[in-house]
């Protein structure tokens, strides 16, 4: 809930129960029950045939690449997956819909009693109470139609993409915890390989359901669905408000009304769009032009034997193996891409703790300032390894892996390219360097002057004015020798 409402004197009495029903597309070629194309942007009603249009005595076919990738991502969210499991005929209407019912999975699913482990000082576990098998509905497309502005069009491509829906149980007790929770299940589906998980395409997509009641009472409230949300941030935002409007309708002595929600994002508001107030009879049946699907233990094996090393699992690793810091972990982990560069890139390095930091704080800044993912960056994480082996080698100083770096950046080209063009030569002759020193010496009298008295923090203006004087180039562990060394003689020599 908002801060202004938890903090309030009404909104401390309550405390809100979340429970998050996820739907995610899987990236298989074809469709669940039939071998029409799941491309994403063809020509609407194109990938379309007698089985995904629902027409008379077309009979559905399994796709067997579908189960694979149902069964891999229900053991990546720790689920038990069912030996045996059953279709249903899941009957409703839409006009999207067009057998008038849903082939999906209702009292046998394929995957239950998973869990997702937030992270935090106290770590906690978010129960998931199935994972399921079924077909996505078509498409309504409403307005901006040259031949009727106001009217809805069908797009059928969509239908007969496999999905699978990942119900959670009610145990997010907070709209952070609930974008946390979407957070690191997104993370563990794009890790197993099974979706792209693209929100704006609609392969990702979320309903959250939510409640209020007295703190520490055990009966929940009444719900209200929240549909069609399309990022994370704005499921949380639309929780913030819902939370906070429940709040003070009880609060107001009026009762929550069962019903489903759309969020506007432009107003920060929920509002009705249909009454749910009693349940919807869907009159699930066994599908009988189905068999019950078996995955049986030799199968399991055999997709277990697919199971990557996942997020959580490899960031505890980073940590132990490469002595980074967790947020260093988090940060080369966000991706299975990213995690693998880096990996590769670490074995190649001398100090893989100097590649984790410069990705830190060298790379993390140029990417924010431009909006890019890491995953864009124009520097690989060959280039950083490379880049940390020149700075701890002495080759490169500092300042030059920043200009590189800049460079890298202005030109989009990665940094061994830019680092062969350029070819920055550091300045390691003493004599030379021992020449600029007593240079900046000689011509900052009143420094020297606090530096004899006691004040020996001046020594890092007189590095940094030889440094400048090199436009960067001199070794910096020289300098600092140097300059040591010639204020303890002038000292001395007083």
């Amino acid at each position: 809930m908002s801060p202004a409402i938890e903090n309030s004197a009404a909104g401390a009495q309550y405390e809100p129960v979340i429970g998050l029903e996820v739907h995610v597309q899987l990236l298989t070629v074809s469709k669940i029950f039939c071998s029409c194309s799941t491309r994403f942007g063809d020509p609407p009603n194109t990938n379309v045939c007698p089985v995904c249009l629902g027409l008379p005595g077309a009979m559905p076919v399994l796709n067997r690449k579908a189960v694979e990738f149902a069964t891999l991502a229900g053991m990546a969210l720790n689920c038990r997956i069912n030996e045996d499991s059953v279709f249903a005929r899941k009957n409703y209407f839409y006009p999207d819909l067009p057998k008038g019912y849903q082939i999906s999975q209702y009292d046998k699913p394929l995957a239950e009693h998973g869990w997702i482990e937030l992270g935090g000082i106290t770590p906690k576990k978010i129960g998931i109470t199935r994972l399921h098998l079924e077909e996505d509905a078509g498409k309504s497309l409403h307005g901006g139609f040259p031949d009727a502005e106001d009217g809805t069009a069908i797009d059928l491509n969509r239908s007969g993409v496999p999905l699978i829906e990942i119900v959670s149980e009610p145990d997010i007790a907070s709209p952070d915890e609930a974008h946390e929770y979407l957070t690191r299940l997104k993370e563990i589906i794009l890790y197993t390989g099974v979706s792209d998980c693209n929100m704006e395409e609609g392969s990702l997509r979320c309903d959250a359901n939510v409640s209020v009641r007295l703190r520490g009472q055990k009966r929940f409230g009444t719900k209200t669905e929240i549909k069609n949300v399309n990022s994370f941030r704005f499921i949380r935002d639309a929780l913030e408000y819902e939370i906070d409007r429940q709040i003070g309708v009880i609060e107001s002595g009026a009762r929550i009304v069962q019903e489903t929600r759309l969020y506007n994002s432009e107003e920060g508001k929920t509002y009705s769009m249909r009454s749910k107030e009693e349940a919807h009879d869907y009159r699930y049946f066994p599908e009988p032009d189905l068999p019950a699907l078996s995955v049986d233990e030799r199968w399991q094996a055999a997709i277990r034997k697919l199971l990557p090393e996942l997020p959580e699992a490899r960031r505890r690793r980073f940590v132990s193996e490469y002595e980074i810091t967790e947020q260093d972990a988090v940060v080369l982990s966000a991706t299975k891409s990213l995690a693998d560069q880096f990996e590769a890139a670490a074995g190649q390095a001398t100090n893989p703790k100097r590649v984790a930091h410069l990705v830190q704080s060298e790379l993390a800044g140029r990417l924010k300032a431009r909006g890019l993912a890491i995953e864009n960056s124009p520097i690989s994480m060959k280039g950083v390894a490379l880049s940390a082996d020149l700075v701890e080698t002495g080759a490169i100083s500092g300042k030059m892996l920043k200009d590189l770096y800049d460079l890298s950046f202005a030109r989009n080209q990665d940094f061994p390219q830019v680092y062969e063009n350029e070819k920055p030569q550091q300045i390691t002759d003493t004599a030379r360097i021992e020449r600029m020193v007593d240079e900046v010496i000689s011509t900052n009298p009143k420094q020297l002057e606090q530096y004899r008295a006691g004040k020996k923090t001046v020594l890092g203006f007189f590095v940094g004015q030889v440094m400048k004087a090199s436009q960067g180039k001199a070794n910096p562990q020289l300098v600092n020798e140097l300059v040591k060394k010639k204020l303890g003689d002038s000292a001395q020599s007083e």
